[in-house]
């Protein structure tokens, strides 16, 4: 198959099913901000989902990513249910491991987290769901791996779905704190019991490879910080404007990140579609020119959804949700582009995960990271939880900026002038929404289809063979 069908039709049939698992969460935050009586419930849920996201990252070691890289190492169908069953047994362990720590600490979680021990019962929900979810990733893998689209769409449909069928009535029974987390974390485990059952063939206590593993944890155990690194760039922002100003105003940031959260479309699909299509093609002859091409190309859709983002937030906020919540607005397109950020991050940083060298990763996304942290103190006591948002936006720009220069000296990536150029009208444009026509709905929509026209036309080329390649996208088959 052309590699460049391979990736459009992974990127679009993931792009659907993260549409599906992204949409629905997206129309319930209004109407579950509603039932509750104030931000702080919100503002709790949120930070449950940090707690998550911390531990699990902890719990998983970069394996999943490893898992990913041997998979595709060797082509026998042995070869791979050993790579699938070392890593599961492996992560078993150390996700119970992190489970049991989290129950013996809850309190000081608690604390940490919610800034409030008389919270530590909800860690016993987050527990569950770290539990859950770190070994949900490496039984999920195989059908990603296999490129099972289908099975992929169907489970997407399904989870948040039932998700939310469980949270509501516990909302409406009053259970505030709990319903959120308990509804994720039971719908996590009913996912992870059908994956097991789809890809039991995979895994088999009796093939785990002691030698293998070692060899896992050589690409893993860098990859590790890194994560840590990501959720701190993703969470460190709400830690701190929760002991800074109040688990309310964490709670009025979550939302405004949820609009932001709309590209988790564009990075979920991407997501979906990359690894197999990253580790596939690792080998090919003109990998870095193709590696390359797919970083212009992502970066010219996330600044012109971007800039539509920045025009439509403000009526979006003030259409939907209560008064309490509107300044939300405010801090949408910044979290809107982070995650984009983050996306062009991997898809350069993967060169380094090519040549079996992740140590680099961890180095550049620590200035970020850093760069993060310092920002978020000296801007959420001055402007509040818009410091906060620009904070993580400038740490993924300053990442993305010094992994582009390192892999251009080692002549693992390129980039075009064209691209340079879309940079800076962007980066133009953003400012000129901020301090000029940020109230301007018009304005801005007007400069976003402006955006949008200048880049098809310095991408005419790619963008034709992009189109004639979805037409004739049933050729070869």
């Amino acid at each position: 198959m052309n590699k460049l069908k391979l990736f459009l039709e992974n990127f679009l049939v993931y792009g659907l099913g993260g549409v599906i698992s992204q949409i629905v969460p997206l129309i319930m935050v209004p109407i579950v901000t509603h039932i509750m009586p104030n931000t702080d419930y919100y503002g709790i849920t949120d930070m449950s989902q940090t707690i998550v996201s911390f531990c699990s990252a902890i719990a998983l070691m970069g394996m999943y990513d490893a898992m990913y890289r041997m998979f595709f190492e060797k082509e026998e169908s042995e070869y791979k249910k050993t790579v699938c069953s070392t890593a599961l047994l492996f992560t078993i362990a150390s996700s119970f491991i992190v489970f049991l720590l989290m129950i013996i600490f809850r309190a000081q979680i608690a604390g940490a987290f919610y800034n409030n021990r008389n919270l530590a019962y909800v860690v016993y929900i987050t527990a569950m769901s770290t539990l859950v979810g770190a070994t949900n990733g490496i039984i999920s893998a195989p059908t990603r791996m296999e490129n099972k689209r289908k099975i992929f769409l169907i489970t997407n449909t399904l989870s948040p779905v039932f998700s939310y069928s469980i949270a509501i009535p516990l909302l409406l029974a009053g259970h505030y704190i709990i319903a959120l987390p308990l509804a994720y974390a039971l719908s996590a485990l009913i996912l992870e019991a059908s994956f097991a059952c789809m890809n039991h063939k995979w895994f088999s206590l009796g093939l785990f490879d002691k030698e293998l593993l070692k060899k896992m944890l050589v690409i893993a155990l860098p990859l590790m910080p890194n994560f840590l690194v990501y959720w701190l760039f993703n969470s460190a922002d709400r830690l701190m404007i929760t002991h800074l100003i109040g688990i309310g105003a964490s709670g009025v940031y979550a939302v405004g990140a949820k609009l932001g959260l709309a590209s988790q479309l564009i990075y979920t699909a991407f997501a979906g579609g990359w690894q197999f299509f990253a580790f596939s093609t690792m080998k090919e002859e003109n990998q870095v020119q193709t590696n390359s091409r797919i970083f212009e190309y992502l970066g010219g859709i996330s600044f012109a959804a971007t800039m539509f983002i920045c025009a439509l937030a403000e009526p979006i906020y003030a259409l939907l949700f209560d008064q309490e919540y509107h300044g939300a607005f405010i801090v949408s397109p910044y979290l809107f582009l982070a995650p984009l950020l983050q996306m062009l991050f991997q898809v350069a940083a993967n060169q380094f995960l090519v040549i079996k060298k992740t140590w680099p990763n961890l180095f550049i996304l620590a200035v970020g990271a850093l760069a993060n942290i310092i920002i978020n103190y000296v801007m959420i006591p001055k402007i509040g939880i818009e410091g906060a948002a620009l904070a993580t936006l400038i740490g993924y720009a300053m990442a993305d900026i010094i992994c582009c220069i390192v892999l251009i000296k080692m002549d693992l990536m390129v980039l075009s002038t064209r691209f340079m150029l879309a940079v800076l009208i962007t980066g133009f444009l953003l400012v000129m929404w901020r301090f000029v026509f940020i109230h301007h709905v018009f304005i801005t929509l007007v400069a976003a289809v402006g955006l949008s026209l200048i880049l098809v036309v310095l991408y005419r080329d790619d963008v034709m063979r992009i189109v004639n390649a979805l037409i004739h996208r049933g050729d070869n088959k």
